[in-house]
């Protein structure tokens, strides 16, 4: 008889029946007891690890005792079955199919560790970002958390190929060589991002402080408020209500002047001069007085007045004062400094000014006299009120 272009009559069924027989008669024992083993082995671990949960991890206020419950039953579970599963297939003589299972085993055993190292960094996260009000923190921190997951897993990929004997060499090569080019294609935003994982790391200013960025040695800064601290740059409103986004690696080059970090109330440095021959136990006294009548200046400690050097006509002096709020250091400056020129003015405390003597010479060599007061100020830009040379 032929059926579908086969001959049937050809084919000893009995012959066929009894080589079936003969392969399997060895087998199904040894691999009903691996499938039992196994089954125990799993239902005996998960048992105990129910039971401490229940009497033990729920009672704990941390999740790391959850987190690591849950890793062992995973653990345990693809341990289990793909033991079971590489152990049949060298039972039934697939030695080939066994080395791939064992291979596979040993890369997915890295997800749930990938999972398990994402929660707990997840944890850490949720303190950090609690207890802090910048934004990195929470823009930061899970992009981290997604790169160690990302790592763990191609840690796993790597040894699993490794375990079916693939070079991975060529393809880590071409990983760095590609790696390479991004890096230096984006240099610019990577250093950008450096700067901001370095920013989380040393704090030197948070959301809401009034900052100033000086750059050395031009003495150029820009100053105002943090209003967000991006991955890759810093906004700072200043007075002017006008936003400057300065990059975050510029910020790690500069010095950063911190006012509100340390407080609200800070000391204040305001120069001034008066003249040699002006009372200068005087000045003094009426600029602590100034200082104490302007609001926002605190009283304890006292402003003081302190002589700082000489100069060329004038002798250095620099009140100190202690104020309430940092933002408002220049107002307070300004008031100050407006109160002090009407309070010489009024006590005759001289503000000393440049001054020019202007000699005239004849024409034999000799003097010819003085051509202007020593006491007449130099107009701006090099002139004098004399009028003459």
């Amino acid at each position: 008889m032929e059926t579908l272009g086969f001959d049937l009559s050809s084919i000893d069924l009995a012959q066929w029946w009894s080589q079936v027989v003969a392969y399997i008669a060895p087998r199904w024992l040894p691999s009903l007891v691996v499938l039992l083993i196994a089954g125990v082995v799993y239902g005996v671990a998960h048992a105990i690890l129910g039971r401490a949960q229940r009497n033990w991890v729920t009672r704990t206020a941390t999740k790391l005792d959850d987190l690591a419950v849950r890793l062992l039953r995973q653990f345990l579970l693809l341990s289990s079955g793909a033991w079971a599963i590489w152990r049949l297939l060298d039972i039934w003589g697939l030695p080939t199919l066994a080395q791939w299972v064992h291979a596979i085993w040993i890369g997915v055993l890295f997800f749930p560790l990938s999972r398990f190292v994402g929660d707990l960094l997840t944890a850490i996260e949720s303190e950090v970002v609690s207890r802090t009000e910048t934004s990195l923190d929470k823009t930061a921190l899970p992009m981290i958390n997604k790169a160690v997951r990302f790592v763990i897993i191609t840690l796993g990929v790597v040894l699993a190929l490794s375990e079916l004997g693939i070079n991975v060499t060529p393809l880590l090569a071409g990983a760095g060589v590609m790696g390479l080019a991004l890096s230096l294609a984006a240099k610019d935003t990577l250093s950008n991002l450096i700067a901001g994982v370095l920013l989380i790391v040393d704090r030197p200013f948070q959301v809401g402080d009034r900052i100033e960025l000086w750059t050395a040695p031009n003495e150029t800064g820009s100053w105002g408020d943090v209003i967000e601290i991006g991955l890759r740059a810093t906004k700072i409103r200043n007075p002017d209500n006008l936003v400057i986004v300065v990059p975050n690696n510029q910020i790690m080059q500069r010095d950063i002047t911190n006012y509100t970090m340390s407080g609200e109330d800070i000391r204040l440095r305001i120069p001034f001069s008066v003249a040699y021959d002006s009372d200068i136990d005087r000045a003094k006294e009426l600029l602590v007085g100034i200082a104490n009548a302007v609001d926002g200046v605190k009283g304890d400690p006292e402003p003081i007045v302190i002589a700082r050097g000489f100069g060329p006509s004038e002798v250095k002096l620099e009140l100190r004062v202690w104020i309430l709020d940092a933002r408002a250091r220049r107002r307070i400056a300004d008031e100050i400094s407006e109160r002090a020129l009407r309070a010489f003015a009024e006590a005759g405390v001289e503000i000393p000014y440049p001054r020019r003597e202007l000699y005239i010479r004849s024409g034999d060599g000799s003097n010819a006299g003085i051509a202007s007061n020593p006491r007449v100020a130099s107009k701006p830009g090099g002139g004098s009120d004399s009028g003459g040379a």
